[in-house]
């Protein structure tokens, strides 16, 4: 892990935004809302399928960013909006607060936060998009999801552990996790897709087996994809529409 710091080079330099400009992405809207709690507007996306209908419960995915990144960035991850148009999902990106909050997880970079509580507004400013959206819309409170890359990745499995019954299912991507695979005892009921690189430079792929292990140990529904050659990026681009898949076969019980 000592190979973390890249990171805020990494997305600075990646600035990953969409490698197609598709006609779902056309669709993407950056919205604020008052954060009271950090006395400031706050950014977040939002993306509504085009069949949407309020008479008709919907799924739900929040999407989180990876560090240096931002709500418009993961939005416009290749074959994002095309897949939640395909399989009929709402789906939110918050800031989670700026782009170096870590959603409340624990982060590796030992130094004073401004502001001083940054983890908890990053991870308070997720749960407010989160329910701005179930109040704005017809969500199905059985099918909601929560994906991140990278910092987002690990955000995941914070929020996951931390909501154990609001989740449907999970899907971190190259997750930057610094706690024990263990913790996944307390949400063996929520299924989790897993992707990890190989050859990841930033996030190692010992810590996914960890997780992935942990997940079979605890016989939970899950699906680890470990793609060879992998990079950090590329495999985010390259399994959104299995994410979604993944999602579409399970909700709660």
């Amino acid at each position: 892990m000592h190979r973390l710091p890249l990171l805020v080079l990494f997305f600075a330099a990646a600035n990953l935004v969409a490698q197609d400009a598709g006609k779902t992405q056309a669709r993407i809207q950056k919205k604020t809302y008052d954060f009271k709690e950090a006395g400031k507007e706050m950014e977040y996306a939002l993306f509504v399928h085009s069949k949407y209908d309020k008479q008709n419960k919907t799924p739900l995915l929040v999407a989180l960013h990876g560090l240096g990144s931002n709500p418009q960035q993961i939005m416009r991850y290749k074959g994002l909006t095309d897949s939640a148009e395909k399989h009929g999902f709402i789906v939110v990106a918050p800031m989670g607060y700026n782009s170096s909050g870590w959603y409340g997880n624990t982060s590796p970079f030992k130094k004073k936060t401004e502001p001083a509580n940054l983890g908890e507004l990053s991870e308070k400013d997720v749960m407010n998009v989160l329910d701005i959206a179930r109040k704005e819309f017809n969500i199905d409170e059985n099918r909601i999801y929560l994906m991140g890359h990278s910092m987002g990745g690990g955000g995941t499995w914070h929020l996951g552990l931390k909501y154990p019954n609001l989740w449907a299912g999970l899907a971190p991507i190259a997750p930057a996790i610094f706690r024990k695979a263990d913790d996944v005892a307390k949400i063996k009921h929520i299924p989790v897709i897993l992707i990890q690189g190989d050859k990841d430079n930033l996030v190692p792929v010992a810590g996914a087996r960890r997780w992935a292990e942990a997940m079979k140990k605890n016989e939970m529904k899950y699906e680890y994809i470990e793609v060879a050659g992998g990079g950090h990026v590329d495999i985010a681009m390259q399994n959104m529409p299995k994410i979604f898949e993944f999602f579409d076969k399970h909700k709660k019980k």
